[in-house]
């Protein structure tokens, strides 16, 4: 997740009357299937916003009615206080990165860059002080006069950036922009290219699946399901307090079991949560009633593992029925005497024999976590 941001560009706030980007009731059906379903989003300029879903959940196609590639069935969009109903594509202030690049082959990576100004109203030499200024700012004039196939992935991923960039787009729209690249040089040009973004201060909208890309990426993200936005928000509030029990699921690994509301006192709630074999204490959420059936969720790494009962906080007994070394940790599979399984992860903090683990296959461990870690879901 973005930890600091840069002096420049001059962000708006949430405040703002006028976001950059208002995506205002849109919806695109193809026949009888409901790609995109009644989606109203409002994005600030200059900020990274990524579309998060998965195969089908129609965030491509709203990227597509963004480019002016699709018209919207019901809805319009808004990019900078203009209405693009009926705006074409190439009338609009926006460039479009694909996923598989479609840089020209027989071209150098110079003329791919330059390509898109051939009809722009510049001089000869406004072109190609454009084009180096856009080969510095990817870092590649070393390789202007190389073709495509004679650089890595990585560098033609920045070729493309740079030729979408090059016509100074109030908006750029990346559709899967690093699925062709390996997980290392993934996670290196991610922050390349948020760094990239920063310079040119262009607002970019990123479609992917990848939910850590998105994570890395985004100043703020929509996970989408079905055709239908489920909730919007900032890397931290989607992770540590989904709205819904699809956006807990589908953000990062986490535990559900179902849940009856015992009692609510100020901001914290006693629930009954069977699977646990008793009462657990979570933060309450607004709208609890005694009585009222909703989802417990807790994520791996908010579990505590140890082989006595912790003196306070939630705590559950089960008997460690997998193990699992990734190096930085380790997960435990607990099964609790009801049968239910949880996941726990813990950090590896120190270089460790096996025999020094926390636990192995077959102990009987206690699992402990703070109530503001319990996550109650009502939807």
């Amino acid at each position: 997740m973005r930890a600091t941001a840069p002096a420049e560009p001059v962000r708006t706030s949430a405040a703002d009357p006028a976001p950059f980007i208002r995506i205002d009731g849109v919806s695109k059906y193809f026949g009888t299937f409901r790609a995109v379903e009644n989606v109203s989003l409002e994005i600030r300029k200059g900020e990274i916003f990524a579309l998060l879903g998965g195969s089908g959940c129609g965030k491509t196609t709203l990227l597509r009615m963004l480019a002016g590639f699709e018209d919207p069935t019901k809805g319009r969009i808004f990019i900078d206080g203009q209405d693009m109903t009926g705006v074409p594509a190439y009338d609009r202030p926006v460039n479009m990165m694909f996923q598989s690049y479609a840089l020209f082959p027989h071209m150098s990576v110079e003329k791919n860059v330059g390509y898109g100004l051939k009809h722009e109203r510049m001089s000869d030499a406004e072109r190609k002080d454009r084009v180096r200024e856009m080969l510095e700012l990817v870092q590649l004039s070393q390789f202007a006069h190389r073709k495509p196939h004679q650089i890595s992935g990585g560098q033609r991923q920045r070729v493309a950036l740079a030729r979408a960039l090059a016509r100074q787009p109030k908006l750029l729209l990346l559709d899967e922009p690093l699925a062709a690249l390996d997980k290392k040089l993934r996670e290196h040009t991610q922050f390349e290219l948020m760094d990239i973004q920063h310079k040119t201060g262009t607002t970019f909208i990123v479609v992917t699946h990848d939910q850590e890309e998105a994570m890395i990426l985004s100043d703020r993200m929509a996970v989408m399901d079905k055709g239908e936005v489920r909730q919007v928000g900032s890397p931290t509030e989607i992770y540590e307090y989904p709205t819904n029990r699809f956006v807990a699921g589908f953000i990062g690994s986490i535990n559900f079991a179902e849940a009856t509301v015992a009692s609510i006192s100020g901001d914290l709630a006693e629930v009954e949560v069977p699977s646990f074999g008793g009462r657990m204490t979570a933060r309450a959420v607004p709208g609890l009633a005694p009585g009222q059936a909703l989802t417990l969720a807790v994520r791996p790494e908010k579990l505590a593992i140890s082989r006595e009962r912790p003196a306070a906080g939630n705590a559950v007994r089960g008997v460690v029925s997998d193990v699992g070394y990734f190096g930085k940790d380790s997960l435990y599979k607990v099964r609790l005497p009801s049968g239910a399984v949880l996941s726990a992860h813990s950090a590896n903090a120190r270089r460790a024999a096996e025999a020094e683990r926390v636990a192995t296959w077959e102990d009987e461990v206690w699992l402990c976590f703070d109530p503001t870690a319990a996550i109650l879901l009502t939807g």
